[in-house]
């Protein structure tokens, strides 16, 4: 390997990724010059693909092509002006507000720094510099996520954040570079130095990079991978077991990308059919969404949920009707399909449903409720150590994401009234010390990684006008194996999805 070499690595990627996809904010600006559809494309473009913030914002622009445009739609209309953009509901809201906040305090302009920028709804740091740098071709370091994971597998920094990466970069980066960091670091990272593995084998710069931290894509031989690629073309994974719990299709190469997950108990999918689901799963984009509670076998539900665009969905129904089942829809064939922990008093009431990728384990689980009186929490019990062993085997393997409806707030920090609900099933002493238990066993509660505060919830009770006051209680969540601690980017909850009592919860997973 020669020597790092900043100045010769981003000359050749220069010329490298000109033959790259050009990122949707950078072809608004070649396209327009308007800061205003600049900063309006950024928005949208927030943990939402290309492709999808470009068409989202031809739609938007026709109706809305300046401020004045902006100002005379409803925050309804653009809603369904830029849908499915990734929270494309509070975008709309950032959106709608955008043009009193401009008026009132810039005097209809947009602003040409950093920080006036961030004060403008929807606009954090690293909008604002894009914005700086991208629409007003004024010296600014937008840091997105690729930029601070390829300059730290540079070693040119060694950060932990983006702001900390940010920050390095103004003191270290020559001014020459400001602008197009982003846009040459970002076409890179979606093309070949992709956050999961990624392809040193035909990398330009591979003499150069130190490559640290990183797992590159392991190469197939082309009929290998021809072959892999049809196994499982051919692969028909059916709604019940069969032979046991396993069903196998053969290895395809490892998926590439950041990967987003979500949870959602829905309380009955086709109760959230008539809400709006299909809408509401595009929106969210995500690689995988698991489902709890779907009370439905797949003949009971309708097309337009079986065969939604871009997802193979696989069910796992309880055999009494009406009752528990999970559901999965995944973008990405997976390896194989495991129904069912092979214990037949839950697999009975469709509880797990287990998909296989090349580098970890997806398990989707609806955990019981032990029931007024706690008359049900010697079975609550029982499953919850069978599902335990099933996952630590599973992590003896490769890394484990389990995530859905565990039914226990965990923590006092996890509901609104603990001492009312100390004897209370969700939050009875023998599921809280269940939960110590499973995250002493090697698991770890994600959202707790990034979030220590009260208040953050996932379930509210129809009665009371409890969700409006945020009575409720955070009983849903998205878990890993402690080795695999290290690739959860962001974990969240999303409680400005409607539909069922519960909210979804996300995962970003390197």
């Amino acid at each position: 390997m020669m020597e790092f070499s900043l100045p010769e690595v981003l000359r050749i990627l220069s010329t490298e990724v000109a033959g790259y996809a050009v990122p949707i904010v950078d072809l608004i600006a070649v396209q327009t010059k308007d800061p205003y559809k600049v900063l309006v494309a950024t928005i949208l473009s927030a943990r939402t693909k290309d492709e999808t913030t470009a068409k989202a914002a031809a739609k938007l622009f026709k109706e809305a092509p300046d401020l004045a445009g902006l100002a005379g739609l409803s925050e309804e209309r653009i809603a369904a002006l830029i849908f499915p953009v990734g929270f494309y509901k509070n975008k709309a809201g950032f959106l709608a507000r955008l043009p009193g906040v401009l008026a009132s305090e810039f005097g209809n302009r947009i602003p040409d720094e950093v920080e006036p920028l961030t004060r403008l709804p929807g606009v954090g740091r690293k909008t604002a510099n894009l914005v700086v740098a991208v629409a007003f071709k004024k010296p600014a370091i937008c840091v997105d996520t690729h930029v601070h994971r390829i300059m730290n597998i540079w070693g040119y920094v060694q950060t932990k954040t983006p702001l900390e990466t940010e920050m390095a970069l103004r003191e270290k980066l020559p001014p020459q570079y400001w602008l197009t960091i982003n846009s040459t670091l970002v076409a890179f990272g979606q093309g070949t130095c992709k956050p999961v593995a990624p392809h040193c084998d035909r990398c330009v710069i591979a003499r150069y990079c130190p490559r640290i931290g990183v797992r590159p894509r392991k190469v197939l031989r082309q009929a290998q991978h021809e072959r892999n690629v049809q196994s499982v073309r051919q692969s028909s994974v059916r709604a019940e077991p069969v032979e046991g719990p396993f069903l196998r299709a053969h290895q395809k190469p490892t998926e590439d990308g950041m990967r987003k997950f979500v949870s959602w108990n829905v309380n009955g999918l086709r109760a959230v059919e008539k809400k709006g689901f299909v809408e509401i799963l595009a929106g969210l984009d995500a690689d995988l969404v698991a489902l709890q509670e779907i009370k439905a076998l797949p003949e009971q539900l309708p097309e337009t949920i079986k065969n939604i665009p871009g997802y193979t969905a696989y069910w796992f129904s309880a055999q009494k009707k009406g009752c528990a089942g999970v559901a999965t829809y995944s973008k990405e064939p997976p390896l194989s399909v495991i129904y069912g922990i092979d214990h037949h008093d839950h697999d009975y009431e469709g509880r797990v449903l287990t998909l296989e990728f090349s580098d970890f384990f997806f398990i989707n689980a609806y955990f019981p409720n032990s029931q007024p009186g706690l008359v049900r929490m010697e079975y609550k019990l029982r499953f919850n150590n069978d599902l335990l062993a099933f996952a630590q085997t599973l992590a003896k393997q490769k890394s484990v994401v389990i995530c859905g409806d565990f039914n226990v707030a965990h923590k006092e920090i996890d509901l609104t009234n603990p001492k009312q609900n100390e004897k209370n099933p969700g939050f009875a002493p023998e599921e809280r010390a269940w939960m110590d238990q499973f995250l002493g066993a090697g698991f770890v509660d994600t959202f707790r990684m990034f979030n220590q505060e009260p208040g953050q919830y996932t379930w509210w009770s129809y009665r009371f006008n409890a969700r409006a006051r945020n009575i409720g209680w955070r009983i849903d969540y998205f878990c890993v194996d402690t080795k695999s601690a290290g690739r959860v980017k962001a974990a969240g909850i999303l409680p400005e999805v409607q539909g069922s009592d519960h909210c979804p919860v996300s995962l970003d997973f390197a």
